[in-house]
């Protein structure tokens, strides 16, 4: 079954009540995230969520050129993703071949914007050619300048072509510990960012969103047990239901 996009008053609305909520139970926590950024009272940059810094020497996981090879070769999933799948992507691979047998050949990278991703994708593109499927979990660390990311997005549907599907990852980022003005901003900037990627899944056929910020608002405690920091997924269970919702879209 088709799944409809959500309407932009939907997406405002339930985000940022959801903020509301999580700012409200979290605002005297205190947690640290792999996002490069820096976000103080004086510094909270043109979106309010602050501003990414480096992420040249991020921790990362890149799967070898023979692994890439053997996923072309077997019709399995390439991922792009940041820090999110730093931590989870061996779990989500293991699910995944457990499921339907596809392997998956890996690019993640903490603090990567999306333009990083996409820059990978066109490189493996272009070294290796593509399979069938391509996974895109970014767009955490594009809270910091959201304008720019429909046109990476757009980047990364043409890169992929027609005959080949997108599955992309969407964004829910309220970074426990920050000030409250902080953490709402992060909400709106994901909300604005989802926004944009449902614009362009009615433009391109072959898009498919994962709706991971919907499965947390839908039940607002998902926000705290499934999130360790606002951002990234709680482990065992934010882990396993964030990689089942992926799982269950690559495979239906």
């Amino acid at each position: 079954m088709r799944q409809t996009k959500p309407n932009r008053r939907q997406i405002f609305t339930v985000g940022a009540a959801a903020a509301v909520a999580t700012v409200a139970a979290t605002q005297t926590a205190s947690a640290t995230t792999d996002m490069t950024m820096s976000t103080t009272a004086t510094s909270t940059g043109p979106y309010g969520s602050g501003v990414l810094g480096s992420w040249a020497t991020g921790t990362h996981a890149i799967s070898t050129t023979t692994q890439i090879r053997r996923v072309l070769d077997t019709d399995g999933v390439y991922m792009f993703g940041d820090s999110i799948s730093v931590q989870d992507g061996k779990s989500l691979a293991t699910r995944l071949l457990g499921r339907d047998g596809s392997q998956m050949a890996v690019n993640n990278w903490s603090s990567r914007p999306t333009s990083g991703a996409v820059d990978v994708l066109q490189q493996w593109a272009s070294a290796y050619g593509l399979p069938r499927r391509i996974l895109m979990a970014s767009g955490s660390n594009d809270i910091f300048d959201p304008p720019k990311f429909a046109d990476q997005v757009a980047r990364a549907v043409s890169i992929v072509g027609r005959n080949r599907t997108l599955f992309w990852v969407n964004i829910q980022v309220v970074r426990k510990g920050l000030t409250a003005p902080v953490q709402l901003a992060d909400q709106r900037n994901s909300a604005w960012l989802n926004m944009q990627m449902y614009d362009a899944q009615e433009k391109y056929s072959n898009l498919r969103i994962i709706r991971w910020a919907e499965w947390l608002w839908v039940k607002p405690y998902r926000l705290a047990n499934y999130l360790r920091d606002g951002v990234h997924p709680s482990v065992p269970l934010g882990q396993d239901a964030r990689n089942e919702l992926i799982v269950q879209s690559l495979t239906q």
